[in-house]
């Protein structure tokens, strides 16, 4: 498990996504989402998973986009999103306020470290593309587990690596176009973490065709149609920024050494976690 410990930078921090940044993603994706896919994608991620009337935790919630789906797509009966970056926090709140769902979704801010909230707490925890940003994976895990009620489910969708070998010099570019912290494994590794942890019921699903499929439409787009769009909310120069990242992410997943998946799991019932 060489590459559950390696890692890119450190653990995300406050202010990574700028305004620019937060622009680019929500014309690519869609208002309010700051992972590949926008809603199609969520939905995608809960095909054969209702959370109707659950509790859950969603980690890494940026602008409150999907905590909002969740809510009113999914009937999920609360929400709390949890997120390192203020500024995004605050944006999620007005988002909420807007929709007159302040009653039952709240945004939290955390630090790193064990999650602020008690044991068997959550009947779902939720992460769509965050937990790259998390170095220690085990312990993730462990905390994950540690708020689900028994019988809880954890179900994300992250930014995966194919291979534990060294990053290639075309991934280290990447990392530094994206300017954003790196922490990944890759699918096994993950699944086995899970386990470890104490998961029962572990799910894996490569996503790496589906997204190499859609980042280079997603290039296009914004060397093409998108780009007076992407030029006039972020200037020219930020402008061309974006295109050689993304054309350097076609690179990389080209290559096989990102590669996006699922992750689903279930937390053992009293009965059976206790022996």
């Amino acid at each position: 498990m060489t590459s559950i410990d390696s890692k890119i930078g450190q653990p995300s921090e406050p202010g990574e996504y700028d305004d620019g940044m937060q622009a680019l993603l929500q014309i690519i994706w869609g208002e309010g989402f700051l992972s590949p896919g926008g809603a199609a994608e969520v939905a995608r991620l809960f095909e054969g998973s209702d959370i109707a009337g659950c509790t859950v935790l969603d980690i890494g919630c940026g602008l409150g986009a999907i905590d909002e789906l969740l809510v009113r797509q999914y009937g999920a009966a609360s929400v709390v999103g949890v997120d390192v970056d203020p500024s995004l926090l605050a944006s999620m709140r007005d988002r909420i306020e807007r929709a007159h769902l302040a009653e039952r979704i709240r945004a939290v801010q955390v630090t790193g470290g064990p999650l602020p909230f008690a044991d068997s707490n959550f009947d779902v925890v939720f992460s769509k593309d965050s937990l790259v940003q998390i170095p220690d994976k085990p312990a993730i895990f462990a905390e994950v587990l540690r708020v689900l009620r028994p019988g809880g489910r954890f179900i994300a969708s992250d930014w995966l690596r194919g291979g534990s070998a060294q990053y290639s010099a075309d991934m280290l570019e990447f990392f530094r176009l994206e300017g954003i912290a790196y922490n990944m494994a890759t699918l096994a590794e993950s699944a086995t973490a899970l386990r470890t942890a104490g998961f029962e019921a572990v799910e894996i699903r490569d996503r790496h065709d589906w997204y190499m499929d859609l980042a280079q439409r997603e290039l296009q787009a914004m060397e093409g149609q998108l780009n007076p769009v992407i030029v006039q909310r972020i200037g020219a120069k930020r402008a061309r920024h974006f295109i050689d990242n993304w054309r350097q992410l076609v690179v990389v997943l080209k290559r096989g050494e990102l590669r996006p998946g699922y992750l689903k799991a279930v937390k053992p019932r009293v009965e059976r976690y206790a022996k």
